[in-house]
């Protein structure tokens, strides 16, 4: 019987997405930008091998990210262009292309990947075993990688904010609370298609700048607070909603419920919560959300849910579930209010 070619792929794909990190840690699409460029002049320029940079770039280029250039150089001579795809690996690209790869094949993620079985069969998260903390708190010990990682949420969450602004009705919402809102990226596009919008952007002080700075440049500053403070003990009070996007599937069962509380503190009898995740099918269908799950297990405690697990958490904490709403992508939005 022959191997799955599922197994193949899978496996054969972890080799491609390394090449693709090597690739984009050298600066090669930067260097490509202002044209072609043979593998051994990029070789070069960054003080590597040809040979073995060649193999990585020939591999890149099967992702339409690069170009193999038509002529007759082969091995190291061949030159090789920047597609449009691969701009967004260039530095300071805003879609946060380049900040996904080097944080998701960065030493933090590849050492708790190499501690996935001890992860499993001691119940510590890969970072307590790797690192001996929680990854959070490694991430407020590491103020560069944090922000890449804040900065790869632009990638990870791809159209979702927008589509989560267009599937709900925010037609009887004037004020919503962002909570643990990051750097701004769903508020942004909350109040950039809902003119009548105001928001008020909760977070921990390491990351309340990066938010402002956001804030200011998409021109919004008058419609948009930034809080500083912990989302586990207290929230502004009396908003018409509480969005959490992308919050609790950080999070232990126990945790996602002192969340909801403090958001139920806040909450008015006409407040709505708004949770906004990849919420799991209840089957077997392939879904992002469960590839984002293997993220999480490696990383954290938390986990991506399925409807009915989110409604049971609602409960816990004294809300109750209104809906679950698709948007169209591979996140929904949970709707509650209070009980």
């Amino acid at each position: 019987m022959r191997t799955p070619r599922i197994v193949l792929d899978t496996m054969h794909a972890t080799f491609l997405a390394r090449a693709m990190y090597v690739v984009t840690d050298l600066g090669v699409p930067d260097l490509l930008a202002d044209g072609p460029m043979s593998c051994a002049s990029l070789a070069a320029r960054r003080g590597v091998e040809p040979v073995p940079l060649h193999q990585m770039l020939r591999a890149v280029a099967t992702t339409g990210l690069l170009r193999t250039d038509p002529g007759p150089e082969t091995g190291p001579q061949q030159r090789f262009s920047l597609t449009e795809s691969g701009q967004s690996l260039r530095e300071g690209h805003p879609s946060g292309t380049r900040d996904m790869v080097l944080t998701m094949q960065g030493e933090l993620f590849w050492d708790a990947l190499r501690v996935l079985p001890e992860r499993v069969a001691e119940g510590r998260t890969g970072p307590e075993i790797a690192y001996g903390k929680p990854f959070f708190e490694l991430m407020a010990d590491r103020p560069a990688e944090a922000t890449r990682f804040n900065r790869m949420m632009i990638a990870t969450s791809g159209d979702e904010s927008a589509a989560v602004a267009g599937a709900y009705d925010f037609s009887g919402i004037e004020k919503f609370v962002d909570v643990g809102g990051g750097i701004g990226t769903v508020l942004l596009e909350l109040l950039l298609r809902h003119p009548h919008l105001h928001g008020v952007l909760v977070d921990l002080p390491g990351v309340t700048e990066q938010a402002r700075q956001n804030i200011a440049a998409a021109g919004v500053s008058a419609r948009c607070e930034v809080v500083e403070g912990d989302f586990l003990d207290s929230l502004p009070t009396g908003a018409d909603a509480y969005l959490l996007s992308r919050i609790l599937h950080d999070w232990d069962d126990e945790t996602c419920v002192r969340v909801l509380r403090s958001c139920a503190r806040a909450m008015t009898r006409s407040s709505r919560l708004l949770v906004v995740e990849k919420v799991l099918p209840d089957d077997d269908e392939p879904h992002l959300g469960k590839r984002l799950d293997l993220i999480m297990a490696a990383l954290t405690h938390g986990r991506e849910r399925t409807a009915a697990e989110y409604a049971e958490l609602l409960a816990a904490a004294g809300l109750r579930t209104i809906r679950h709403l698709p948007t169209g992508t591979a996140a929904g939005i949970i709707e509650g209010a209070l009980t």
